[in-house]
């Protein structure tokens, strides 16, 4: 059984380094936000944070969970690993679940959330993005 790679071209290399950028900054938003960093502080208001601060644990561990999964599957992207589209769609899911609750579900109290709503929906395309790039990249016989 022959188990032979197409080389990827230039762009998938960008893409990659792009997904684990990305995917570092939700990281280091995450770690920001869990340990209350002064430069997480300092972009919201003491409203925000206390709704923040009233998030259940799930959403936390989903956040934790969508970050993390994909730091991981942007690393895989880069190792030319087939995980990387399972560990993507992980990091989607986990997203998914999160901003749907955050956009659709939690009483934020009329306070404003509007840039965060917005980045909610970046965030959710381009995690939809990783994981048709994976799957791309796994049928072109870039990642096995």
């Amino acid at each position: 059984m022959t188990n032979s790679l197409q080389k990827p071209p230039v762009w998938f290399w960008v893409v990659s380094i792009i997904a684990l950028i990305w995917n570092g900054m939700g990281v280091h938003g995450y770690i920001s936000q869990a340990y209350k960093t002064k430069a997480f502080t300092d972009n919201y208001t003491v409203e925000q944070i206390e709704i923040m601060d009233t998030m259940p644990a799930w959403y936390t561990a989903l956040f934790a969970i969508s970050v993390f999964s994909g730091v991981l599957g942007s690393l895989f992207l880069l190792l030319r690993k087939k995980l990387a589209k399972t560990t993507l769609i992980l990091s989607f899911l986990s997203a998914a679940v999160m901003m749907t609750y955050f956009l659709f579900i939690v009483d934020l109290k009329g306070v404003d959330f509007s840039l965060n709503k917005i980045f909610s929906y970046i965030v959710l395309a381009f995690a939809l993005f990783l994981v048709w790039f994976s799957s791309h990249s796994v049928k072109k016989g870039w990642i096995n």
